[in-house]
């Protein structure tokens, strides 16, 4: 099984679409899907994802299907500033890189910065669409492991803190980790394949994160939506 992540390309979040510039991303990474033998194509319901994916349906003439849980990632807290809210793929180094259990799988949603989120509770539909999606194609997930089925190929085109998220759960990663030690920039290709063993079981490998090659090669610099250098006080 292969898994294509793809982020949309550079967002303009007021008419919730592209700019001029993400247009021109979503063009490159068309050229570049257009040669993978992608079998099925899924896609967020926002319009900056689906927009993205237009110019490559255009070049390969398949069919898409709009799954409603690869919207963006509704993990947010409220910020210090009223009226403000902070994503969860937007914390503080000085709150999460020195407590322990955000670096768990089974701990992470218990220090106050997560537990006063909305995100312990939105990650479950996130874990639950995933893993109906691939039991489409007879993977069924049992612990951290799940038993082989088809070998398909198929791209999600959604967002950062989703598409973050969905590599982390599949590798095995805290979503904390995922989330802030991960850029995704848009366009981005992330790429997971599954591995098995004798007995059947598989697990996920990352051969490819963040990749933005079709930008390299069109000329088109990376966009840093997304990436925060600066952080409210």
């Amino acid at each position: 099984m292969k898994i294509y992540i793809i982020r949309h390309g550079d967002p303009d979040y007021s008419i919730d679409s592209l700019t001029e510039k993400g247009w021109r991303e979503a063009e490159l990474l068309s050229e570049r899907m257009k040669h993978l033998p992608i079998d099925d194509f899924y896609c967020s319901p926002l319009g900056r994802a689906q927009d993205t994916l237009k110019p490559t349906l255009k070049k390969v003439g398949k069919p898409f299907e709009t799954l409603p849980w690869l919207r963006e990632f509704e993990g947010r807290k409220a910020g210090t500033t009223p009226g403000t809210t902070r994503v969860s793929w937007d914390i503080p180094p000085s709150i999460w890189c020195n407590e322990s259990k955000f670096y768990t799988l089974d701990q992470w949603t218990e220090p106050t910065w997560m537990a006063e989120s909305t995100a312990p509770g939105a990650y479950p539909e996130v874990a639950k669409g995933i893993d109906e999606l691939l039991s489409r194609y007879g993977w069924n997930r049992e612990g951290m492991v799940y038993r082989g089925g088809e070998e398909k190929t198929i791209a999600l085109f959604c967002h950062f803190g989703l598409g973050s998220l969905l590599m982390g759960y599949l590798l095995g990663i805290s979503p904390v980790v995922a989330q802030n030690s991960f850029f995704l920039a848009p366009t981005s290709v992330t790429t997971l394949v599954s591995e098995t063993e004798e007995a059947g079981y598989s697990h996920f490998r990352a051969t490819g994160v963040g990749d933005i090659s079709h930008l390299y090669a069109g000329g088109e610099p990376m966009s840093e939506s997304g990436l925060y250098p600066n952080f409210e006080k």
